[in-house]
């Protein structure tokens, strides 16, 4: 089989800009440049990228592209005018959407990655001017495309739900975890504040947090707490209600930092506390586990089936649970012991380089359909 010209669509990445979709990007290619010498890959990058996105491999070529994504009506009528126009222009076998979105006409077949359908589950967390371009360009995008990607069971089963999808139309490819975090698990030296990593949007229980800390410092007036993510549109009211609480000095909301500082931060935490009502896949919580950090998370899926016994779970909305699982995670040694254990065990079972292997099958699979 001839190698195949494969486009990848990042025009929507804005670095720091995106969340976790950032990293899932950056990761999956990383990946594909490590396991696949041979098929031809092109980048499609916009303004703001950078040219480091693409790896430094000579099977993989960025075509950087004339818009800048933070005005995302110029980038969505660039997907879907000149993305297009570029794909026939060199030729591509197969085009893979990343970050939810496609061109809905494009000459070649598509593979789409859906993170969650977030939108159709919880529309309430969207603002209602930004809810209509989520229902349009999703669902026409899922429905375009000759393969979706979902990456979790959950965000599978959601788009066979929402979007009437037949099994065989939709591949399942879970989020690995850098190596580099299992490096940070050998040299921890944890400090007195519990982290989270998180981006600031109603969804993440972020203010369900706040107001557990809140009485959970009763007891452990000693420990800090530290949310680093992404400000949504939601940071203000969050940074109102930690003053409200009078936690001003006992929480800090960093926003979106380089990685180093994200991997300092797990090697020096005490303990990491991820709430969440919603999540596609949930990330973060497989890097601290991967760092041997001692966890307590959302007892919801995917992230209970992604964590199994690696983690100490609490009902989200359980506000009184939730304390008591900060209140356990910081002092049962016992616990903490047996999690720092596990934790990078259960996190080895997840691999990016796998993540690519699904990816490209799909890709091939699609190319050759």
């Amino acid at each position: 089989m001839s190698p195949l010209r494969i486009g990848v669509n990042a025009l929507y990445l804005i670095p720091g800009g995106v969340g976790g979709t950032e990293i899932y990007l950056r990761s999956l290619l990383a990946a594909l440049g490590e396991m696949d010498g041979v098929n031809q890959y092109f980048i499609f990058t916009n303004r703001e990228t950078g040219p480091e996105l693409a790896p430094k491999r000579p099977n993989f070529m960025a075509v950087p592209q004339g818009v800048r994504a933070r005005s995302r009506p110029a980038r969505m009528l660039w997907e879907q005018t000149a993305l297009p126009l570029a794909a026939a222009r060199l030729g591509l076998d197969a085009m893979l959407n990343p970050g939810f979105t496609a061109p809905l006409f494009c000459p070649c077949p598509q593979v789409t990655v859906f993170h969650d359908l977030q939108h159709k589950r919880h529309p309430e967390n969207f603002r209602w001017f930004d809810l209509p371009f989520w229902n349009f360009f999703l669902f026409w995008s899922a429905h375009v495309s000759r393969l979706l990607v979902a990456v979790s069971a959950a965000t599978a089963a959601d788009l066979r739900k929402y979007y009437r999808l037949a099994e065989r139309q939709v591949r399942v490819a879970p989020h690995g975890v850098d190596a580099v975090f299992f490096e940070v698990g050998r040299r921890r030296r944890p400090e007195r504040f519990l982290l989270g990593v998180s981006t600031l949007h109603p969804h993440k229980n972020l203010d369900g947090l706040l107001r557990a800390f809140a009485r959970f410092r009763q007891a452990r007036p000693e420990f800090r707490l530290v949310v680093c993510g992404l400000h949504g549109f939601a940071s203000g009211a969050l940074h109102a209600l930690r003053d409200s609480l009078g936690l001003r000095d006992a929480v800090d909301f960093p926003g979106w930092i380089p990685r180093d500082e994200v991997y300092d931060l797990y090697a020096r935490a005490w303990a990491f506390v991820y709430p969440s009502l919603f999540e596609g896949f949930g990330l973060p919580v497989l890097e601290a586990l991967a760092a041997g950090v001692p966890t307590a998370c959302s007892d919801i899926e995917p992230i209970a089936g992604t964590v199994g016994q690696a983690a100490l779970k609490f009902d989200p909305r359980d506000e009184a649970g939730m304390v008591a699982a900060m209140l356990r995670i910081v002092g049962d040694e016992a616990l903490r012991a047996r999690l720092a254990e596990q934790g990078p065990l259960r996190a080895a079972q997840f691999s990016w380089r796998a993540a690519a292997e699904a990816t490209l099958a799909a890709l091939v699979e699609a190319a050759g359909g």
